[in-house]
């Protein structure tokens, strides 16, 4: 049994609350909001965002991030990618010494192109083995419901890794150990672009062909990217990279690929967003940051250029089908 503070009380946030409670760990949730604090803690459920799910008694609900922070063992900081660097700025001083951060963010930083166990070496200033990542096919609702799932918790440092393993298992979650962190992040980082592309051809009204296609070619160029950052190739054929790949792509759970299915049934970025309670997909922020990484180590990734040009660039769906079709034929 260790003490976890979840920063962050979205629907995944709030869901790793849940499961770690569930194996047994008393657990601290933080919300910004006070009236979102306060209602969790009342009524055991976050209405915002999992309505309908009873969390165990053993999850406190508050907005004072000391409080929360206070002794915690593991600390899960889920924030969204582009937020976390402000986040843990106020938090870094409020951590325990020896805590393990547990990065739920998947996403490449805007400005710096740094995966999200970098930004959080950087500003909390910890070494790279106080750091993990978690990744996988895990649709937050449906682990919320106790559905079995399996996830990567990835770390240099083995021991670190295999404390958080500990403390997550539960009987319907079922974590496995990687020392690969820059291909989870990377896998976790690209499949919100690939997912925003096959939410685009449903749009359209295309059929599974063309969804596996998108898939399987979106699984090469994130591998190439991957492996160009340093990543070990085996990573992508794993849970951290087609499990979690084909989950995002393939549910319509996924915020992704919803996101792009309007885009494809011909919404704008803000008229999607408008649907989706003012949320943009965080493939919409990162085909910015991936495209710019991939063409900083010369690769090659036609699907997330071509899903950048729809979102920043006012390209259409149709002419950004047309144009990935109508690419040279090569050798697969």
């Amino acid at each position: 049994m260790v003490d976890v503070a979840v920063m962050g009380a979205g629907s995944w946030g709030t869901t790793l609350a849940k499961v770690f409670a569930d194996a047994g760990n008393p657990v601290r949730l933080w919300a910004r909001r006070g009236e979102q604090a306060e209602r969790i803690q009342t009524t055991r459920e976050n209405s915002d965002y999992l309505p309908g799910l009873v969390l165990p008694e053993n999850i406190t609900a508050g907005d004072d991030a000391a409080a929360t922070l206070d002794g915690a063992d593991i600390v899960v900081l889920a924030v969204p990618s582009q937020t976390l660097r402000v986040n843990l700025a106020e938090w870094r001083d409020l951590i325990a010494p020896q805590a393990t951060l547990l990065s739920l963010a998947k996403g490449i930083e805007r400005e710096s192109h740094k995966r999200m166990s970098e930004v959080i070496t950087e500003v909390a200033q910890v070494p790279e083995e106080r750091v993990a990542v978690l990744s996988g096919p895990n649709l937050a609702r449906e682990i919320a419901a106790g559905q079995p799932a399996a996830t990567v918790i990835a770390c240099t440092d083995v021991t670190r890794a295999q404390l958080v393993q500990a403390a997550v298992a539960t009987g319907y979650f079922r974590p496995y150990t990687n020392p690969d962190v820059i291909g989870c992040e990377i896998g976790g980082a690209c499949k919100n672009v690939i997912a925003l592309a096959c939410g685009m051809a449903t749009g359209q009204g295309l059929g599974e062909n063309t969804l596996a296609t998108i898939i399987t070619r979106g699984l090469a160029e994130i591998t190439r990217l991957g492996v160009a950052a340093g990543a070990q190739e085996k990573t992508f054929s794993g849970l951290a990279g087609l499990g979690d790949l084909v989950a995002t792509c393939s549910s319509p759970l996924s915020r992704n690929r919803t996101f792009g299915e309007r885009m494809g049934r011909g919404d704008t970025v803000e008229e999607a967003q408008h649907a989706t309670r003012g949320q943009v997909a965080e493939g919409v922020i990162s085909s910015i940051s991936v495209r710019e990484l991939a063409h900083e180590h010369g690769v090659e990734m036609p699907i997330t250029e071509a899903v950048h040009a729809v979102c920043h660039q006012g390209v259409s769906v149709d002419e950004m089908i047309r144009a990935l079709m109508g690419r040279s034929r090569k050798a697969e």
